[in-house]
This record gives C-alpha cells, sequence and structure tokens, in this order.
C-alpha cells in the first residue's frame, strides 16, 4: 500500500508544483495528467474484479507492484505530456490491483485469524508512504532538484519497497475459494448504495488532494506551508484507519463511514474557504485523517456485504471509486483556469461527501442483518 498508493498514486501531489513551473502547464493540462492515473485505476480495478486464480494472487501483486514502481521512475525520463499520460495510465492500473488484491489477501488472513482489528496497519501503509515520499521530495526540493531528480527518487524508493514485498510475502498465499456466486451473492441489500456512495468519495476528496500543495504555492501568504503541507497530510492519514475501525466498532461501519464523508466535507470546504495558515493546516489534517479511514471502511463494509465473493465486491467499489476521482481532477483543472479559483468544484466536492454520507447510511438500514455484525 505505501508502494503503489503512498508513492505510486500520491506523490504526483507534491511534485506538481514543480512541474508546472518548470513545463509551463495549465491547470487542465496537469488534471489530464491527474486523471489518466484514475482512468487507469478504474481499468485496473475492473480487471482485478474478475475472478483470479487462487495460485496466481501472489505472482500478481508482486507484478502490479513492479509496474507501478517502473512506471514511477519513468516519469523522470521524458516531459511530453502523452508519455507521462501514459506512464501514470499504466501505473493507476497497478495500484488498482495492488489495492484490490492486498486487500482480498490480508483481510481475508486477518479474518480467518480473528484479527481483523489489525486491518488498520495494512491501511496505514499509504499514510507511510505519502510521509516518507513527501519529506524526500522536500528535501530535493530545498536543495534546488528538479522534477525529474524527484520522480527519480521516488520511483527508486518504490522499487526498494518492491523488493522488500516480494521478500515477505509468503511463497504460498492460501486464500479460501469462494462459494460459486448466486444472484442474491451478486446484488446483497445495501451493497449498490454503497458502491455510489464510494463512488461520490472519490470525487469529494480528488479536487484538494490533487491540488492542495499547488494552492499552497500560488498564495504568497500560504507558501511557506509548502515544504510540509503534504507531509501533514500522511502523519494524519497513518493513525486514522485506527481511529476510525475504533469508531465503526462503536457505532457500525456504515455510519463511521459517513461520520467520516461528513467530516472529509468540511475539511474540503475549509479548504477554499479559510484560506488561512490554520484553515489549510486544517483541511489537510481533516483530509488525511479521513480518506484512508473512508478507503479501509468501503472496503470492510463491502466485504461485509458480499462474503460470497469479497474480491468482486471489492473490485467493484474500486471501479467505482477510481470512476469518481477520475472525473474531479481534469473538471477542477477547466475550471481554475475559466474562473481563477478551486472554490466552485471545491464546493462541489463537499456536497458530493454529503450525498455519500446519506447514502452510506441508507444502505445501513436496508442492508442483511448479518453486515452490520
Amino acid at each position: 500500500m505505501a508502494v503503489a498508493i503512498g508513492i505510486g498514486r500520491f506523490v504526483y501531489t507534491p511534485i506538481l508544483p514543480v512541474m508546472l513551473e518548470s513545463l509551463a502547464w495549465s491547470k487542465a493540462e496537469a488534471g489530464l495528467v491527474a486523471s489518466s492515473n484514475f482512468l487507469g485505476y478504474l481499468i485496473g480495478a475492473l480487471l482485478a474484479a474478475r475472478p483470479i486464480a487462487v495460485s496466481r494472487q501472489r505472482r500478481g501483486l508482486v507484478a502490479a507492484l513492479l509496474v507501478s514502481a517502473t512506471t514511477t521512475l519513468g516519469m523522470a525520463f521524458d516531459s511530453h505530456i502523452t508519455v507521462l499520460m501514459g506512464l501514470r495510465l499504466l501505473g493507476g492500473a497497478a495500484s488498482a490491483f495492488v489495492i484490490v488484491l492486498a486487500s482480498t489477501l490480508v483481510l481475508a488472513r486477518l479474518s480467518a485469524a480473528q484479527r481483523g482489528n489489525l486491518s488498520a496497519l495494512h491501511f496505514a501503509g499509504v499514510g507511510v508512504g505519502i510521509m516518507l515520499s513527501a519529506a524526500v521530495v522536500s528535501a530535493l526540493r530545498a536543495v534546488g532538484a528538479g522534477w525529474q531528480a524527484m520522480w527519480l527518487w521516488s520511483g527508486g524508493m518504490a522499487l526498494l519497497g518492491t523488493v522488500l514485498v516480494t521478500v515477505l510475502i509468503p511463497g504460498q498465499t492460501v486464500v479460501e475459494a469462494a462459494p460459486p456466486i448466486t444472484s442474491a451473492a451478486q446484488s446483497p441489500r445495501g451493497l449498490p448504495m454503497l458502491i455510489i456512495a464510494y463512488g461520490l468519495f472519490g470525487f469529494g476528496y480528488v479536487i484538494t488532494a490533487t491540488f492542495l500543495v499547488t494552492s499552497v504555492r500560488i498564495s504568497a501568504e500560504l507558501r511557506e506551508l509548502e515544504a510540509w503541507i503534504w507531509i501533514l497530510f500522511g502523519f494524519a492519514a497513518v493513525p486514522s484507519v485506527a481511529l476510525w475501525s475504533w469508531i465503526a466498532a462503536r457505532i457500525g461501519t456504515s455510519m463511521a463511514f459517513a461520520l467520516a464523508c461528513l467530516a472529509e466535507a468540511l475539511g474540503v470546504a475549509v479548504s477554499v474557504e479559510w484560506i488561512t495558515v490554520p484553515g489549510i493546516c486544517l483541511s489537510a489534517a481533516l483530509l488525511g485523517g479521513t480518506f484512508m479511514g473512508i478507503t479501509a471502511l468501503g472496503l470492510i463494509a463491502a466485504r461485509q456485504l458480499s462474503r460470497a465473493d469479497p474480491q468482486r465486491a471489492i473490485g467493484l467499489m474500486t471501479a467505482s471509486f477510481a470512476f469518481g476521482q477520475m472525473t474531479g481532477p481534469t473538471a477542477a483543472g477547466y475550471l481554475f483556469d475559466s474562473l481563477g479559483s478551486l472554490r466552485v468544484p471545491s464546493l462541489v466536492a463537499a456536497g458530493a461527501l454529503v450525498v455519500a454520507a446519506s447514502l452510506a447510511i441508507s444502505a445501513n438500514r436496508v442492508a442483511v442483518p448479518e453486515a452490520n455484525e
């Protein structure tokens, strides 16, 4: 998760301001590169939702990590936007495979061992990857390094992480085969609404997550935050899954999902309505402190609602999320170039998160009783 999501997906955000300055991109072009990654994520999620032989899951996970790392490294070697979009497309597909396969394997093993509480450690890897890559990018920027060096170092870290994962994953990864899928198992009550809510979450968080550092850089008052605002985002993400899992144990997974969406909506709105040092710090903390919590809670809830075929449910959730986040950066980039700010798209994103919270609550009401256990 640290390699494919924390670095492979999110390192684009702290590097983006330097690329904008060096390559003279418009915000719309930056949004296109971001959206190509999310299109790849959507394609990868749809493919990963297909039945995969148990014997190939470890091999598929390692291969996806390798693709994620090499495409991250490859970003350093070309400045043509079409090439960069292609690399981000492949990297996005690989990261989707990683989150689907890794989450399926880890959650199944933890469930079998009755250690579901440890799922927070699995998802905390994203925050760790964000923090490490943000710290490296900040250090490189401090010494005047260019965007190519930032991608080289990030890709190098990802390759090292891939080697570690390959060594640490057991050679025989055993996951119980799913029973034959019945029509009831294909569409359990509550799951369709949860899938839509997950897509709205993808749209709701991604605009702020993509352009947060860029927004800080273009403001004279906030420029001092540039070196560490993304580190704060990652720092807040590390304990977030444990926090939201603790809340879910007390109010239920779907209700915790809804509460986290509302908290994130506040963070997105604050990023454009309270443009001060305290406001941007609060926005980064709220966004970092919720996005992985919502990710984990959504996947766990989907697994609870589709016990017969959890990999398919996780794949559909990931695809919905990918579709939502794919539309955000491009739309926001064009609106930014037209209106001169991210206020309108960010407030629309906050509204989407409120709707996602409402759908999660509705899904909780209609779900089968065992889904809330």
